[in-house]
């Protein structure tokens, strides 16, 4: 729901929780990096509720009156139901029990795009050419547990971000190895979105169609294992898995520049891509993003850049709490 409300004092209670780890941190003041973080496994807690309870019995740290969290499924009420994790509650349930005055959510990448207007230089890192237009609308991708997306669309005084669910889209094929790729999944899936193969689980999945596809036997390894092997060349599945991953990630992401008319950049997030390193920079990814045709030479003026920034979805929470027209829900006490 949309509604207006007053600025939210410090300190601040953020967290950052998707599919397989929430992490928790206070921010003391404006500007101020994030203390107390820690990061805790989602599979070892009932809920936010207990991993918090974990969280603070670590650190020591006290409650703010005040909270944001970004998390990794829709919003649509009080009730939540992760989409990659078992953890379903209510937000206000969850906000008396924690004595919280404020306690807002908002997707996870939603909370990310509240970063990107607080981003620096030394917190992305160019991937290709292009230069980003002034006001413009901005889009956000990026792949985790899951495959994220949002934007920012220019609004008066600033920028209205995104809610959406586009890491579900269909997947689409380019080469007739991805076309058989597709096929595979299809098999297992039904349908076949973009996040099952954009996501860590997802390149897991694309390395398992590969061997099927070639004949070759079945080998279990989980999305950290198949991105080592890919940089160190010793698996050529693997390889090809993280080829793949990257080239397919530019489709998708020019799909969304276009979509958005996002000429002042796309932006990616999550776990994956920083840990591929060079691998992406070397990768296809920035030659799918602009082979749309006619729309090539409009493509190659959007900027992609990768968020290196450690912490930018906790700073992106906060900045949740500024916003004039709040996005998400937010539950306060009488």
């Amino acid at each position: 729901m949309n509604e207006r409300t007053p600025p939210a004092p410090y300190p601040r209670l953020v967290a950052d929780i998707g599919g397989t780890n929430a992490r928790f941190a206070i921010i003391e003041s404006p500007g101020a990096a994030p203390t107390h973080l820690r990061s805790m496994r989602c599979a070892d807690h009932a809920g936010p509720e207990e991993a918090l309870q974990a969280w603070r019995a670590d650190t020591g740290a006290a409650l703010p009156e005040v909270a944001a969290f970004g998390i990794a499924t829709p919003l649509t009420g009080d009730q939540v139901a992760m989409t990659n994790h078992p953890w379903q509650f209510s937000i206000g349930a969850l906000r008396a029990a924690l004595g919280l005055r404020r306690l807002t959510l908002v997707n996870d990448f939603t909370a990310l795009a509240f970063s990107l207007p607080l981003l620096g230089a030394d917190d992305l890192r160019p991937v290709g050419a292009g230069k980003a237009q002034p006001g413009a609308a901005c889009g956000l991708i990026g792949a985790g547990t899951g495959l994220g997306v949002s934007g920012l669309l220019p609004a008066p005084g600033g920028y209205v971000p995104l809610q959406g669910e586009g890491g579900h889209v269909s997947l689409p094929a380019s080469t007739p190895r991805e076309a058989a790729v597709i096929g595979v999944l299809a098999a297992r899936h039904g349908h076949v979105s973009a996040e099952r193969a954009l996501s860590g689980p997802g390149l897991v999945a694309v390395h398992d169609a590969l061997r099927a596809l070639d004949g070759a036997p079945a080998l279990e390894l989980a999305p950290a294992q198949v991105s080592a092997r890919a940089l160190d060349a010793s698996c050529p599945f693997c390889v090809e898995a993280a080829g793949l991953f990257c080239a397919l990630l530019g489709t998708v992401a020019g799909d969304l520049a276009l979509t958005l008319g996002a000429r002042g950049g796309i932006y990616i997030g999550g776990g994956v891509v920083p840990r591929l390193g060079e691998l992406f920079l070397r990768s296809a990814f920035r030659e799918r993003f602009v082979a749309k045709g006619r729309f090539r030479p409009w493509l190659e003026q959007v900027p992609t850049q990768v968020i290196v920034a450690p912490n930018a979805a906790l700073i992106g929470a906060s900045a949740a709490l500024d916003a004039v027209i709040e996005v998400g829900v937010s539950t306060r006490g009488v």
